[in-house]
């Protein structure tokens, strides 16, 4: 076995100038060991680098089920035929809108765009809001609802405002974002409308799901040029 242990034997060498004898020192290293270390170190730092993009793309997958999920329950509570059935509806599409704005808001800001993963933390505590009153009564729930819908417009401007985003996403986006805004500032002035009044809000969710089919449209094609780099 190689002793790897310095061995300090000291070799004397003569300078060839006649000069002073030059005295080295030999620690007697493993050298084969010490090149090894940074290779080992870069190895294990393309594996890291590895599991966290394929945590990214397992995340960005469930933000856009969630969306999808969303959207299409969300138009669902919308046309039930039954206030149980639409506050099911409402409510499991909540959760998934919930989960999915979380996810999109770390994947954003971890990716340094601050705007986005605002806008997407915005819309998180909107649907937070909206999901609480999902199995209320229509006019019960309307000052929740009010609220709610305020920061759902809020979040959508943000993220319409990105340019990220696709011009067509930014522009159901802000469509939305102005009927909501309206439907909430009729509420706060007393007008008595519910989450299902028309003209406003029942026509501000179209471009909403239109929106959030966008957003997980967006999310679904970074997630395959992800997938395919790695």
């Amino acid at each position: 076995m190689r002793n790897t242990l310095p061995s300090f034997d000291r070799r004397r060498q003569l300078d060839t100038r006649g000069a002073d004898p030059v005295y080295r020192v030999d620690a007697g290293f493993d050298t084969d060991q010490s090149t090894s270390l940074p290779l080992e170190a870069a190895t294990q730092s393309a594996s890291l680098h590895a599991q966290i993009a394929q945590t990214s793309v397992r995340s960005r997958t469930l933000a856009v089920a969630g969306l999808v999920i969303g959207a299409l329950l969300g138009m669902a509570g919308s046309f039930a035929p039954s206030a149980e059935f639409r506050g099911l509806a409402w409510t499991v599409d909540g959760v998934a809108l919930v989960v999915a704005s979380a996810l999109l808001a770390i994947h954003h800001l971890r990716q340094g765009n601050e705007q986005l993963a605002a806008g997407f933390l915005v819309f998180l505590v909107g649907e937070t809001l909206i999901v609480s009153g999902s199995a209320m009564e229509l006019a019960a729930s309307a000052p929740t609802f009010a609220a709610g819908a305020g920061l759902w417009s809020a979040a959508l401007a943000l993220v319409s405002a990105s340019p990220v985003m696709p011009a067509f996403v930014r522009l159901t986006g802000a469509i939305a974002a102005i009927l909501l805004a309206v439907t909430t500032a009729r509420i706060a002035l007393g007008s008595g409308l519910t989450p299902l009044s028309e003209p406003l809000p029942f026509f501000a969710y179209p471009f909403l799901a239109l929106t959030l089919f966008g957003w997980a449209w967006v999310h679904r094609d970074r997630h395959r040029t992800d997938a395919a780099n790695l």
